[in-house]
């Protein structure tokens, strides 16, 4: 009897050690030597530093033991390839096979919507998609380097799995997304959160299991995201100011650009220009949402430079009064009484501005962009100019 094969003071467990494999013994030779004894759960080869160890888990500990003790007591030893197997009873439980985060199962999905932004996918519009498959309890939305993310709670394992397999590559319906957005796919993988922390309800959270959570009023209020509409269509929440994309962007497009582009449906009241995500963003606030409604229909999808230059891609912003502190290129605030303070301020890389001039809020727009090929888009449905006192961009 080959004694040596075995250590008996070992605890049994229906997991069992196998060393001094022949070199990359593949599953199949585990299984040979194995199943005569019961149904083999899972194996786990190639361990160790000479890729000369394995694991092999049976049903429970007595078909472990069974196995252990035949060849305890037989006079020929364990063999795979003519080569004698030590066996032993492992100090594990069961075989966890290394996988990466986002393969082992869980109740949370992590979603990544490529092709969009995040003030494209409401988190109404969400809930929407994914409760289709069962109970969704609680969304976090936020972004990350990967673009505009979701976790997305539900019940238990199962239903996550389900929503995962139906909707895994799939596309959101293009009648949930704004007109100008072509897709939206979906990328899923699973979270290590088991139970996600909402504190409050807004536009970026919600908790579907408490009705009693208190609402983030600031983040609620004139920037809920587009909510859904009987037909189960996307219905804005209108705001004094305007969310501005620009696309193919070949000129520069500064503050004065934009409050000569935007002051002929009314009264610009302050301006801001930044990046995000890799494109150039503006926000436009006007005094009431009438005016800001009015300039949203006549320039959505219009190009301030001839050629399709300058697209304008517009939504209504959450903000309702925009905290202007710098005077520049990219920042202005329309509403003090005299800009030439803030020019005396001397902000780095701007120049003076003179006071508004002919109905223009600067004398170097009407210098640099009269002549331009911007033509204003009608406000009025009979194609006369918008009325506002501030002439055109006429060639």
């Amino acid at each position: 009897m080959a004694s040596s094969q075995f250590r008996y003071t070992q605890t049994p467990s229906k997991v069992v050690h196998l060393r001094n494999l022949p070199w990359e013994c593949v599953e199949e030779e585990l299984i040979d030597l194995c199943k005569r004894f019961s149904k083999i759960v899972n194996t786990k080869t190639n361990v160790g530093a000479n890729r000369n160890q394995a694991f092999v888990e049976f049903g429970d500990v007595n078909q472990a033991i069974s196995m252990v003790s035949y060849y305890a007591s037989s006079s020929e030893p364990a063999q795979i390839r003519g080569k004698t197997v030590y066996i032993q009873y492992s100090n594990r439980h069961e075989i966890v096979n290394n996988q990466s985060p986002g393969e082992v199962p869980g109740n949370v999905l992590l979603v990544t919507f490529e092709g969009v932004q995040s003030h494209h996918v409401c988190i109404d519009v969400i809930h929407l998609v994914f409760s289709a498959y069962g109970f969704v309890h609680k969304i976090a939305t936020f972004e990350k380097a990967a673009g505009f993310q979701a976790l997305v709670q539900f019940t238990d394992v199962d239903t996550a799995l389900a929503a995962r397999t139906a909707l895994d590559g799939r596309s959101i319906p293009k009648y949930l997304l704004p007109e100008h957005v072509g897709s939206c796919n979906l990328r899923m993988s699973y979270s290590a959160h088991t139970d996600l922390n909402i504190k409050f309800q807004s536009h970026r959270s919600r908790d579907y299991t408490n009705p009693y959570l208190p609402v983030n009023q600031t983040a609620m209020d004139g920037s809920m995201q587009p909510a859904l509409g009987a037909d189960g269509k996307r219905v804005e929440t209108q705001s004094n100011v305007l969310l501005a994309l620009i696309e193919n962007m070949q000129y520069a497009v500064t503050v004065d650009v934009l409050h000569t582009v935007f002051s002929a449906y009314g009264t610009v009241q302050k301006i801001a220009i930044f990046e995000k995500n890799g494109s150039t963003q503006a926000l436009i606030q006007y005094s009431d949402i009438s005016t800001a409604t009015m300039a949203k229909e006549a320039l959505e999808g219009h190009c301030i430079y001839d050629g399709g230059y300058c697209k304008l891609r517009l939504t209504y912003s959450r903000h309702t009064d925009l905290n202007v502190k710098a005077f520049s290129d990219k920042s202005r605030d329309y509403t003090l009484p005299d800009l030439s303070q803030l020019v005396g301020q001397k902000v780095p890389g701007v120049a003076a501005a003179s006071g508004p001039t002919d109905g223009w809020p600067n004398g170097q727009v009407q210098t640099q962009y009269m002549g331009s090929s911007y033509m204003y888009p009608p406000a009025d449905p009979t194609g006369a100019s918008p009325s506002s006192g501030h002439p055109p961009y006429y060639g």
